[in-house]
């Protein structure tokens, strides 16, 4: 019994191993830091279960009637997306190349996000709640798709998953049956419920601006954006904010990191 004990104990600390990665190159704004990545959640094992995440969500959506409602705001969103996708080649060469999904949800909840792999989803209660610019939606939209390019998802997923695994270690098979459906939820949770860190939230805020600008969208869009974001409810902000740096902490960041971006976005229109 020792003997098997001290086996499980092994292989949990081999499973558990983190391993560090860097998932982009910085781009104009610099976002070097390394992270670390379970071996238990790869890349690829994300994208699986992102898209049957997305199905799952999209199925929720079209049984209510929530689902692509509205044919304008449809295409004015996968329009956007389309002028931004091309950029990310900027910071990750396969992005380009994603199984895209764009689609929008009919719902008074002011959110957007993009799951990995490139699974994006617009909330119209974004869209209506702020009379949002096209430029201002470049600017959501490139920094949830900023989330996708770091691998933010997949970096909550690996403290999950191996939260879990620790947990029932001695179950059967080191709990690893089932690890492609637990997957699946993890994906939903860190997309819809949990919150980012404050460290993945700056790091989408500098892509976000430098994606839309090299897309030709004006990065300085973000300030209004975030200054709209951050006054809709009154003192309270929407949930989906939580855990981002202070307005003003924020404000300056994005603003610096626009100007400094700001020759990318004359270039794109002057293409």
């Amino acid at each position: 019994m020792r003997s098997e004990t001290f086996l499980v104990a092994l292989t949990l600390a081999a499973l558990c191993a983190c391993e560090t990665v860097q998932t982009t190159q910085g781009g104009a704004v610099g976002v070097e830091r390394k992270q670390s990545m379970s071996p238990l959640v790869s890349s690829a094992q994300m994208d699986r279960s992102a898209a049957d995440a997305y199905a799952q969500v999209l199925s929720d959506a079209r049984k209510k009637n929530q689902l692509d409602q509205d044919p304008a705001q449809v295409a004015r969103v996968r329009a956007i997306a389309k002028r931004l996708i091309p950029s990310t080649a900027a910071f990750r060469s396969d992005a380009p190349g994603w199984k895209w999904e764009v689609n929008v949800i009919t719902t008074s909840e002011v959110n957007a996000w993009c799951m990995p792999g490139g699974k994006i989803a617009v909330y119209t209660g974004l869209i209506t709640s702020l009379k949002i610019t096209d430029d201002e939606l470049a600017a959501v939209m490139g920094h949830e798709i900023g989330h996708a390019l770091r691998e933010h998802g997949r970096e909550r997923a690996s403290e999950q998953m191996t939260e879990q695994l620790g947990a029932s270690v001695l179950g059967a098979a080191l709990g690893l049956g089932d690890l492609g459906a637990q997957l699946t939820q993890t994906v939903l949770n860190v997309t819809l419920t949990l919150p980012h860190s404050r460290t993945q939230e700056t790091e989408a805020d500098r892509i976000g601006v430098e994606l839309a600008a090299r897309s030709g969208y004006d990065p300085r869009a973000a300030v209004s954006l975030w200054q709209k974001m951050g006054n809709l409810g009154g003192s309270k902000p929407p949930e989906w904010l939580s855990t981002h740096p202070s307005d003003q902490t924020r404000t300056r960041d994005v603003q610096s990191y626009a100007e400094r971006v700001m020759p990318l976005f004359e270039a794109a229109r002057a293409r």
